[in-house]
């Protein structure tokens, strides 16, 4: 295990707001830019039910996500790619923890959460985690098409 790409990805996860993420059903892709936090390099994020992308979750949990700057020159280009799992959080505990992070990344939402026309709002609003399998860290200023590949399973095994 690369313990520094380890903690090359997580530094940049925790550093950045916006994911795209990529979703498909009965051969129909989508994708979708959504807010994120991280718990190491499980994602979580803030969805309702009736969007599409989560719609597709329902029947298809594979997905793929970037996450990354927008570079005017290409040799510049950093950046996080991944895929796994998405499923939308049933456990109380984790929604919690998981709540806890948005809250403190996106201090704008407890807004949300005091504002009862907000809070209504919110109610709707489901959380959703990404468990990717193999993550891979993009920095094209390393060299050019510097790309490194990281097993999660490896990570977790040790």
């Amino acid at each position: 295990m690369d313990r520094e790409l380890c903690q090359k990805i997580i530094d940049y996860l925790e550093q950045h707001n916006t994911l795209t993420l990529a979703t498909s059903i009965g051969g129909q892709p989508w994708a979708a830019s959504l807010y994120y936090v991280n718990d190491r390099f499980n994602l979580y994020f803030l969805s309702k039910p009736e969007a599409r992308h989560c719609q597709h979750l329902r029947e298809n949990s594979a997905v793929a996500a970037t996450i990354n700057d927008d570079y005017k020159n290409w040799r510049e280009i950093k950046g996080v790619q991944l895929e796994g799992t998405a499923y939308y959080v049933s456990g109380t505990v984790e929604k919690a923890g998981a709540m806890s992070l948005y809250l403190i990344k996106y201090p704008f939402v407890k807004d949300f959460i005091s504002v009862s026309r907000l809070k209504e709002a919110l109610s709707s609003v489901k959380i959703y985690k990404i468990e990717p399998s193999t993550v891979w860290f993009v920095d094209n200023s390393a060299g050019y098409f510097d790309r490194k590949e990281l097993k999660i399973s490896a990570v977790n095994n040790t």
